[in-house]
């Protein structure tokens, strides 16, 4: 029963994660695009309002005319909409997530004994340390070098350094699909807290200073666009993160921090395409292409780099030739029969009577044969499973699952 009411929370959750996810990336794209594609008003009245920008738009069948005030508008707006709780509802769902499908179960997800023999609650408070201090390194970085001539470049260039550090010590520390989200909510932990402790609170102190009749700061502006700046360009390296779970061949890569590095600066690259593209449209700046030509070049030098390769003289192979010297050709199937002391060694753990995680159980043959793709597909294909080889499965045993299948899923 608690296996059950943990899937449908992460059902609801996830549903809800992605769905606010959705709406404040959406909006952070959006008025990125819409701060590079305003041009100086030409209509006399909004200049003397104090208008620096306008954008006429058309989108299902209207005409949009935003416009931006270099400082304050002269009166403030009966109704202001404020954009945070996009990004709160996003943030606090991903962390319930987070907690529900790996702090919950930290030593089945969150735990790789071959890198780290810790308990669980070690290896969850470590995890909750990554979203912690990064956030303070990166919080510092910015406080101390932001606002200096040529600052936006040494933060970006600290900051790499920061998530390649982070990236080495998550994939050297945790389970690699583990270590791959926790980067991607790292990213999201700093987005969100740039939301909370200064794009918001600087917005605040500007209205209230419209408010009481004083002079607006252009600090508050400055620091907040800075702040929004950064959250653009982290927004695609932690949707790769969120998404490289399905995609076991990048996080159990001997060297996944280095995959892992490289797509996220591969996502930083296309982001930056994308943001300059707009101010080249207006004869802002050159075009960006040579962004979009690193990125682009970075994931495919990935995808040469982690082609499967057969490899002669793998244990595999060495177990199918030990097998053929001793009791002739390898049958062209296996039998149930054959399968079963390794199903039960190494899957009845956590498919068995006792546990049935995510209501699978194998250790009957009717259970099997409902599940058969599925022991294929996870433990052959893919090799999540078992989940960080918590069992020690061998490759000759993959490879015993792998005739079984492909020989028909025999059951007699």
């Amino acid at each position: 029963m608690e296996s059950y009411l943990l899937d449908w929370a992460n059902l609801l959750l996830r549903w809800l994660h992605v769905i606010t996810a959705i709406a404040w990336v959406g909006s952070s794209f959006y008025f990125v695009f819409l701060d590079s594609s305003l041009t100086p008003p030409e209509d006399e009245a909004l200049k003397r309002q104090g208008v620096s920008g306008e954008l006429w738009a058309l989108h299902g069948g209207g005409f949009y005319h935003p416009v931006k005030f270099a400082g304050a508008p002269p009166t403030l707006p009966g109704h202001l909409h404020w954009f945070f709780w996009e990004s709160y509802t996003t943030w606090l769902s991903g962390f319930s997530l987070f907690t529900v499908s790996y702090l919950w179960s930290a030593g089945t997800y969150l735990i790789d004994k071959s890198r780290m023999d810790w308990t669980p609650a070690v290896a969850g408070a470590a995890a909750l340390a990554f979203l912690v201090v990064f956030w303070l390194a990166y919080n510092t970085v910015c406080r101390w070098l932001g606002q200096r001539k040529g600052g936006d470049a040494l933060v970006g260039a600290v900051v790499a350094g920061l998530v390649v550090v982070a990236a080495w010590l998550a994939c050297h520390w945790f389970a690699g699909r583990a270590a791959f989200l926790l980067m991607g909510a790292m990213l999201a932990t700093s987005m969100s807290a740039n939301v909370f402790f200064w794009i918001i609170p600087g917005q605040k102190k500007m209205v209230a200073a419209m408010q009481a009749g004083q002079p607006v700061d252009p600090v508050h502006g400055k620091i907040g666009k800075q702040r929004s700046v950064h959250n653009t360009y982290f927004t695609l390296p932690v949707i790769f993160a969120m998404l490289s779970n399905h995609y076991s061949f990048t996080y159990s890569h001997p060297q996944n921090w280095l995959v892992l590095v490289l797509m996220m600066f591969a996502g930083a690259g296309v982001r930056q395409f994308f943001v300059l593209r707009h101010g080249y449209k207006l004869g802002r700046n050159p075009h960006p292409w040579k962004y979009a030509a690193v990125g682009v070049a970075l994931i495919l030098g990935l995808i040469v780099w982690l082609r499967p390769v057969p490899v002669e003289g793998s244990p595999a192979d060495a177990a199918s030739a030990s097998l053929s010297a001793s009791t002739g050709p390898a049958p062209a199937a296996v039998n149930y029969a054959a399968l079963q002391p390794v199903l039960a060694q190494r899957c009845y753990m956590c498919h068995g009577a006792t546990v049935q995680m995510k209501g699978v159980r194998l250790d009957s043959p009717e259970g099997v044969a409902a599940h058969a793709q599925a022991i294929y597909q996870q433990a052959v294909v893919t090799r999540i499973m078992p989940m960080n080889n918590a069992t020690a499965i061998t490759d000759a045993e993959r490879d015993l699952i792998k005739r079984w299948f492909e020989g028909g899923a025999q059951m007699q």
